[in-house]
């Protein structure tokens, strides 16, 4: 478990593999409640390297002093992390207009 935010990682490792790493994060909002949206890979073992990057957003709660992971949402396709961003790019547009 963590206890700061920047503690915070998805890496995963298991009989000395790291299965899952993370390329980046971006945190979108510190507290007690915490989000953030990280890039990964995760480790195919027949090609014996890692796959294309991939893209998840976590949201963690502390609780007793770590954060711990509440939820969490993983854009399933490069095409699907577009369509998001596109979307929001527009939304945010039109709030900026008014």
């Amino acid at each position: 478990m963590s206890s700061t935010i920047d503690e915070i990682t998805i890496n995963y490792e298991e009989n000395g593999i790291l299965l899952v790493k993370e390329i980046d994060k971006e945190i979108l909002s510190k507290g007690l409640n915490t989000t953030i949206l990280f890039r990964y890979k995760e480790y195919i073992a027949d090609a014996d390297d890692y796959g294309p990057d991939k893209y998840t957003i976590r949201r963690y709660k502390k609780i007793n002093g770590e954060f711990r992971q509440q939820a969490k949402f993983n854009i399933s396709s490069v095409r699907q992390g577009k369509i998001i961003a596109d979307t929001l790019g527009r939304w945010l547009k039109d709030v900026e207009e008014e």
